[in-house]
């Protein structure tokens, strides 16, 4: 009971800070200085404890958390406390498109904070003039640092937007680590790390996100249970497009020519000094040629 009332704070928390607050801050405390000292009759009613308004704010906050679909009644005391898969292709991991076309779809992920919040405008550029779908799992850090792009993106039907999670953090129920990077350390965070971002592109966007894909894309077997049991597909790959940005732009081009029918690429947009753009310039055309279409992950079912 304890943990779904947990899930439940969660929730009317964040539907109680209203996007504005959340990207105007600063407009928020220029407006509040102007208005200075004033003191009205209504700031002393507030003052006096309402209990049937406090009744129907209670009742609004209930309504802001049903406006998502995410299964929120879950107890989390049904999870094991302990896990037995660590990686990126533990159970419950979707890694291709379940289709026989020649498809594939690129996804990109915007990592955010000291992983990453800059944009690779020549990879944008390139993607949008030539009508190259893509699916971005867009972290909320990055988001907040780019908050007019991300709209852009957003209201580009060229590409689909999906959860990448609020701190950027691999997925565990004990804390463990990916690439020096600590993750989750309860059931609780789980979802903290999935809900909060979720709400917020929701927000924005007005589309929820209906993919998740963790900072480092590692995970343990029950963080991925909790995951699908919100309602949430997770998502990875079977091409790793990239390596984080760390590829080289022939090793990226090589990675994608080994691309077979409903494959997944994995890359990174925020790595502008990284060889992805160009890597991806050069491999497209060539996969074009040899007579495969680039998707959207939502086009399809997902194996």
């Amino acid at each position: 009971m304890k943990k779904r009332l947990f899930i439940l704070a969660i929730i009317i928390f964040i539907s109680a800070c209203s996007v504005e607050d959340e990207l105007n801050l600063v407009d928020s405390e220029s407006n509040n200085d102007e208005m200075g000292d004033e003191v009205t009759e209504d700031d002393h009613i507030t003052d006096n404890a309402d209990p049937e308004q406090d009744k129907k704010e209670t009742n609004e906050e209930s309504e802001a958390s049903n406006q998502f679909s995410l299964n929120f009644d879950i107890d989390l005391s049904q999870y094991a406390n302990e896990s037995s898969e660590w990686g990126e292709f533990v159970t419950g991991v979707k890694t291709e498109l379940d289709t026989d076309e020649q498809v594939v779809a690129l996804t990109f992920d915007a990592c955010g904070g000291p992983y990453g919040s800059d944009i690779d405008e020549q990879l944008i550029e390139f993607l949008i003039d030539n009508d190259i779908p893509a699916t971005l799992f867009i972290n909320k850090t990055w988001i907040e640092a780019n908050a007019d792009l991300f709209m852009e993106l957003a209201s580009n039907p060229l590409f689909q937007i999906e959860n990448h999670g609020t701190e950027h953090v691999p997925l565990s129920i004990d804390g463990k680590e990916a690439w020096g990077i600590k993750g989750t350390s309860s059931h609780e965070e789980i979802v903290a790390e999935v809900v909060e971002n979720h709400q917020f592109i929701t927000n924005l966007t007005g589309k929820e996100p209906t993919l998740f894909r963790s900072g480092t894309a590692f995970y343990d077997e029950v963080a991925v249970e909790i995951v699908n049991d919100l309602g949430v597909e997770v998502v990875n790959f079977n091409i790793l497009g990239d390596a984080g940005g760390t590829y080289s732009s022939e090793q990226v081009k090589n990675a994608l020519l080994g691309a077979q029918n409903g494959s997944i690429a994995l890359l990174h947009m925020n790595q502008p000094n990284s060889g992805t753009a160009q890597g991806v310039i050069e491999a497209v055309p060539l996969l074009q040629e040899q007579g495969f279409e680039f998707v959207l992950l939502e086009d399809y079912d997902l194996k």
